[in-house]
């Protein structure tokens, strides 16, 4: 998760906390302000209520009583007013009327008159005749005599909770000398005048209802009559409005917070962008230096402990980009020590057979000559070495300076001792024995000043596209021993009629193998890991053989020239693919397999389209497909072969460059391709054991290829000692 992602997480969960809990409070101390409010209202009129209807408690059933808690009641604030009746008036009449006894009348007296304590109590009128006569008395100074009469009235004094309606009230009734125990059931209801009305939530949802749980309480006002309490008024008020007023409080919090939230997260989303903007950079620098581009930042950021880590990747990649450039001129300095003759400078044969792979690859025409001193080993019995290096640079220098003539691209080699070579690109045969014209005559004038009768012997032979390099060396020797027949310091150059197949039935040949894959594919080259407990076998290479119509085996560089030049290579291409692919599945393999590909394949539009379609259909198994491209077949053209790793990584395989020689890829370019392995040619690892200059090479490869994690293999290496030397040297892989 990005550095981002975890601080909008983190700051909007804090903000969601914080808010929670503003909002948990706010929402609590609204409710208990909103309950404290509507109770004092509710008390406030209650004790308005009951002063305006003191003065009516003398006839309870006035109808101006029910008026004005109506007129109250009316403005909607309130859920229940009621007026309950707190003392009840009793007479003797009415207890005599309800009697269970009927029997009784108007000449019985009554007394011993009570109720059941759970309904409340009776007093007789006569205590409060009593107590009034009292204090009279004692505000008069005059003593108090008190005579009781019987009472004929009672009051009832209800329990506060009393629900019950018909009262049973006990009695004695009396009658001359006969007494009887009696009771009445009195219907006596509390309520005075009572008005409800049903509490409305209108647009508040049942759930925020709920959730949050207002409590109103009934509140109350007694109305007196002197000392004593005759009814008491009750009011509660409607939660509704509550309920309303909250809910319009609570949902404009969520709004505002809701709003403040999005701002937030906005100016933290612009901010975090600004912030960590240098951080991004610093992430592409980081990036851009694993792949070997050695960039630096320029704007260093403001914040100071990303200026400070700005500042160290700065420092680190130029350091970096020194020890490639430093490995970079050492490698070049050992390419050019292992490829040049140390006495005349002249390219060494393994140039020559790279170079004779250029040719082919690149489709060209020439001649091959072959040049080999006369008698090299007399001339050196007889002078001392200095005199023979000397005579053999000046022999050198010949062979040189017609890298100058006009119009012709000439290469100039030597493979050992008396034995020289030149390639020519691009030229006829008349123009090769222009040249071989030019050759002699500067051979003869070094014979003069040397003393030396014959200097060398000239055999040339064209180029053939669908021979092999070995064909052609053996090919000019056969014509360079024919000049040693014609006489001194003579040549002998085949013409193209010497060619053994002609090309209309090499053509058909191919054709046939490729449309009916007439072919076969072995799997070779076991490159395992070096330095490595298991041994692990990490790559193989498809190796393709075609038989002709005598079922002998056609070289298949030979081959892969006569598809290209008939544009047959891309179906070729595609037919391995496809075998190697089945291959994979059918026995198992599960080590990676490298497949040679041709830069007219990697070029064509409808290959990398078919490659894609097919790659997409075994997705499981792409990682484990290594294309593979000569480093020569690179250079024709490094921009396509960028544009083709960028598809083959989409696509999750892999690229490797093989035969690779640092002459034909810049050193520097190597960053540039974002390779997975690279091979080195065969030439760097044989007799390595030996070859210091080969030691240092290989070392330096190893160093550059660790830096730009690219796993470099090294290819057949026959030679136990050359084998010991490069796993020393820690190369990753090697085959044998």
């Amino acid at each position: 998760m990005s550095l981002s992602k975890q601080l909008y997480i983190i700051i909007a969960f804090i903000f969601l906390v914080i808010f929670t809990g503003n909002f948990i409070i706010s929402v609590q101390n609204a409710k208990e302000y909103l309950e404290v409010e509507a109770s004092t209202k509710a008390q406030d009129t209650a004790t308005s209520l009951g002063m305006s209807l003191k003065g009516l408690m003398k006839n309870k059933n006035d109808a101006e009583i029910q008026s004005i808690i109506n007129a109250i009641a009316n403005r909607g604030f309130y859920k229940e007013i009621r007026l309950e009746d707190t003392l009840f008036t009793i007479n003797k009449s009415q207890l005599i009327k309800h009697a269970n006894n009927k029997t009784l009348d108007n000449n019985w007296q009554i007394s011993d008159v009570s109720v059941d304590k759970s309904f409340g109590t009776i007093e007789s009128n006569s205590d409060d005749l009593e107590l009034m006569q009292e204090l009279e008395a004692l505000e008069n100074n005059q003593e108090f005599n008190f005579e009781p009469k019987q009472s004929s009235t009672y009051k009832f004094i209800p329990n506060k909770n009393l629900q019950k309606k018909n009262i049973k009230i006990s009695f004695k009734a009396t009658k001359e000398d006969k007494t009887i125990n009696s009771f009445a059931i009195i219907y006596m209801d509390k309520t005075i005048a009572k008005v409800t009305r049903d509490e409305k939530f209108d647009y508040v949802p049942q759930w925020f209802i709920n959730a949050i749980s207002i409590d109103l309480k009934e509140m109350k006002s007694d109305i007196s009559n002197g000392w004593k309490t005759t009814a008491t008024i009750y009011v509660s008020a409607n939660a509704g409005d509550a309920y309303a007023k909250l809910y319009e409080q609570a949902k404009g919090s969520l709004i505002y917070s809701a709003l403040a939230f999005i701002i937030s997260m906005i100016l933290l989303f612009i901010f975090v962008q600004y912030l960590l903007k240098p951080l991004k950079t610093i992430e592409k620098l980081a990036q851009s230096i694993a792949i070997g581009n050695f960039k630096t930042i320029d704007k260093l950021p403001w914040t100071t402990e990303i200026k400070n880590v700005a500042i160290s990747m700065n420092e680190m990649s130029r350091k970096i980009e020194s020890v490639i450039s430093k490995l970079n001129k050492n490698l070049e300095n050992l390419t050019q020590k292992l490829s040049k003759d140390e006495l005349t400078g002249l390219n060494l044969k393994q140039t020559f057979e790279t170079d004779m792979k250029k040719m082919f690859i690149s489709k060209s025409n020439g001649y091959i000559f072959t040049i080999k001193i006369d008698k090299l080993g007399e001339f050196a019995n007889q002078h001392t070495n200095e005199e023979v290096n000397k005579f053999i640079k000046k022999f050198a220098s010949i062979l040189k300076e017609c890298k100058a003539c006009k119009g012709i691209n000439i290469s100039a080699y030597r493979f050992y001792g008396s034995e020289f070579a030149l390639i020519t690109d691009g030229i006829n045969y008349e123009q090769a024995q222009e040249l071989t014209a030019t050759i002699k005559r500067e051979f003869e004038n070094l014979a003069k000043e040397i003393g030396k009768d014959e200097i060398a012997h000239i055999g040339a032979t064209p180029f053939n596209p669908i021979g092999t390099t070995d064909q052609m060396l053996h090919a000019a020797n056969e014509a360079y021993e024919k000049a040693k027949l014609i006489g001194p310091n003579e040549a002998f150059i085949r013409d193209s009629d010497d060619l053994v197949r002609d090309m209309k039935a090499w053509r058909t040949l191919v054709f046939d193998i490729i449309k009916n894959q007439r072919f076969e594919i072995s799997y070779i080259g076991d490159a395992k890991v070096l330095n490595s407990q298991n041994n692990e076998l990490v790559m193989q290479e498809a190796f393709t053989k075609a038989y002709d119509l005598d079922n002998k085996d056609i070289p298949i560089g030979t081959f892969v020239s006569i598809a290209e030049q008939y544009e047959k290579i891309v179906d070729f291409d595609k037919a391995v693919i496809s075998k190697v692919i089945s291959d994979i599945r059918l026995e198992n393999i599960k080590h990676s397999i490298s497949i040679n590909l041709s830069l007219d394949s990697i070029d064509d539009l409808n290959f990398i389209l078919w490659l894609r379609e097919t790659l997409n259909k075994h997705k499981d198994i792409a990682s484990q497909l290594v294309f593979s491209l000569t480093a020569y077949a690179v250079t024709k053209d490094i921009e396509k072969f960028k544009n083709f790793v960028t598809i083959i990584h989409e696509l999750n395989a892999k690229v490797i460059i093989k035969r690779f020689e640092s002459k034909f890829i810049p050193l520097d370019d190597i960053k540039n391709l974002d390779l997975d392995y690279i091979r080195l040619a065969r030439e760097y690892t044989n007799n390595v054991k030996d070859d210091s200059s080969k030691q240092s090479f290989i070392e330096a490869m190893v160093e550059l290829t660790h830096l730009l994690n690219i796993k470099l293999f090294a290819e057949n290496v026959k030679d136990e000692k050359d084998f010991e030397k490069i796993k020393e040297l820690n190369v990753y892989a090697a085959s044998r």
